[in-house]
């Protein structure tokens, strides 16, 4: 995957003071313009969803039309990062009823799936891959609420598009290939993936046209029956038919039992603005509780991207992490008096006042309950995590910040049958652990790290944005909103400026930061590593609240783009 599209000598520019809202002007900190619109805008990754987004907002639909039409498009054209068996989450802001409504479309585990099934099956972890994986799928349903409730096109007419490019064919494109080939060993594993993923034997490669039939047959089967043919009918008969021969756990009645749910965001105030994040099984709740750390702090007098300022956003994610991997799990397991800590400025003054300005922590103690810590053992056992992100807005005021994912590339690495559908791995995200929130048990949501994120400003849509690729999301949630709202970068500067990631492994940084802000890293005490391309990718969307024009950017570090009319 490509390092970042910035130089170090663009970082290097002046920054120029700029309130948020305000119509950016040109700046090399960028390498692409940012899409300015009055009738609606959408920000994907991938090129042919936001054509297909677009038109959808040319030929009259809204915001929540055109986003679930390019999300069928993606898990057509990213095959890589999302599919129709992945999870869904979005936050979609009303423009009719001026309210905020979160919707959470992940699955959950089978009613086979026990502790003491893993047990007696010798396993002490559930593996990465394979059909132990696999978690009931929420895409489809995702799709279905959102144009029931809040569209005006039916799911018929919004899978139009992706069944022509499952039927007919796309060419893949650049990073979507490299990805590919990072798999070709795991897709092999399974004869009905190779079959369709590895045409000739092997991956395609950029430029390639590749189509999935068996995918558009199933596409269509939805869209003449919708939801229930993939929770009910003949698409779920054949991916129960699927777990059951391959000795899995999903059966018909997990996926009959399969419905979203409408949830309220979590929030909190930063520096006069509403940042609006999902709650668990999310980790939505991580970003908010770093902006409660870092308000305390005058970031922008730190200088953007020195060693004094990252240090602060590495030690305020050990924070949150900390707490995320103690108590956030299933919604019905995790502890209500947890949500509200995390949430709390006064816990996140106290956890301020244990940073250390001149060296790094080395060991971060969760937050405790009633005296008690979390059990033993991680809670949340993590690859790098797949992911598609796009947003979307429209003249009359709605707008939808949308997320769906496979999780590894190409999930469980499982295609179910003849459908064509590649299932995702979510199910490995459980944990084992006894007593942990988010220890494994029948009918529970697995911990997600997909998050959308929304904005508002004086009870206005501001800001729809997220950052792909599994625990760089939340990180990439707080440094998007920091650049934006500390440093004054417009929405395409925001989202393009140099990045790190923190990890067990270490803090890596994007090639643009500085030498000097290394050194200052390293003389803290921070493990710096070199790990190219896991930095995420951003879309995001900002609406001017003078002027109501809707601005939007799309981060070079995916295929993507914005577009508006």
């Amino acid at each position: 995957m490509r390092l970042v599209g910035i130089t170090a000598m663009m970082l290097a520019a002046a920054l120029t003071p700029q309130l948020p809202g305000d119509r950016p002007a040109p700046n090399p900190r960028s390498t692409r313009s940012v899409v300015m619109a009055q009738n609606g805008v959408i920000a994907t990754s991938h090129p042919l969803a936001t054509a297909a987004g677009l038109r959808v907002l040319q030929n009259g639909g809204n915001a929540i039309d055109a986003a679930v039409t390019a999300a069928a498009v993606l898990a057509v054209v990213e095959p890589t990062m999302n599919s129709a068996g992945g999870d869904l989450f979005s936050i979609v802001y009303d423009a009719k009823t001026r309210r905020i409504h979160g919707l959470n479309s992940s699955g959950r585990a089978p009613a086979a799936a026990t502790v003491e099934e893993f047990q007696k099956r010798k396993l002490d972890r559930i593996p990465l891959r394979g059909e132990l994986s696999v978690s009931v799928p929420g895409v489809v349903d995702g799709w279905n609420e959102l144009l029931t409730k809040h569209g005006t096109i039916s799911l018929a007419q919004a899978l139009e598009p992706a069944i022509r490019y499952a039927r007919e064919g796309f060419a893949v494109t650049e990073i979507v290939a490299w990805q590919w080939r990072e798999v070709e060993e795991v897709l092999a594993r399974d004869p009905k993936a190779a079959s369709i993923f590895l045409p000739g034997g092997k991956a395609p490669v950029a430029g390639d046209v590749f189509k999935n039939p068996a995918l558009a047959s199933s596409l269509e089967q939805i869209a003449k029956g919708g939801r229930d043919v993939f929770y009910r009918g003949a698409i779920a008969k054949a991916i129960a038919d699927d777990m059951q021969r391959r000795g899995g756990l999903i059966r018909a009645d997990d996926l009959a039992a399969h419905h979203a749910d409408w949830v309220d965001p979590l929030s909190t105030t930063y520096r006069g603005y509403q940042v609006m994040e999902l709650p668990p099984n999310t980790q939505g709740i991580v970003p908010l509780e770093m902006l409660n750390i870092l308000e305390g702090y005058d970031l922008r007098a730190l200088g953007h991207n020195s060693a004094a300022y990252l240090h602060l956003l590495v030690e305020a994610k050990r924070i949150a992490f900390a707490d995320r991997d103690a108590w956030i799990g299933d919604p019905e397991s995790t502890p209500k008096a947890a949500i509200e800590r995390m949430l709390s400025k006064d816990y996140a003054a106290q956890r301020r006042r244990g940073i250390n300005a001149d060296a790094a922590a080395r060991d971060v103690k969760a937050l405790t309950l009633d005296g008690r810590s979390s059990p033993d053992g991680g809670g949340h056992p993590m690859g790098m995590g797949d992911t598609v992100y796009l947003t979307a807005a429209d003249a009359q005021g709605n707008v939808i910040s949308l997320i769906q994912s496979v999780f590894e590339i190409f999930g469980s690495g499982l295609v179910a049958g003849d459908t064509g559908i590649v299932l995702q791995n979510r199910g490995s995200l459980f944990s084992l652990t006894p007593g942990h929130p988010n220890q494994l048990a029948p009918g529970k949501r697995p911990f997600h790290t997909l998050i959308p994120a929304m904005v508002l400003k004086d009870h206005q849509p501001f800001f729809s944005f997220g950052v792909m690729g599994g625990d760089m999301q939340a990180q990439g949630h707080v440094q998007v909103l920091l650049n934006l709202i500390d440093f004054g970068m417009n929405i395409q500067e925001a989202g393009e400026a140099a990045r790190f990631r923190h990890s067990a492994a270490g803090l890596a940084l994007e090639s643009a930061i500085s030498a000097e802000t290394r050194f200052g890293l390293n003389a803290r005490g921070h493990h710096l590593t070199e790990t190219p391309g896991v930095f995420g990718g951003f879309q995001g969307i900002l609406i001017d609240p003078k002027t109501r024009m809707l601005m939007a950017g799309s981060d070079p570090r995916k295929d993507g783009m914005a577009a508006g009319w």
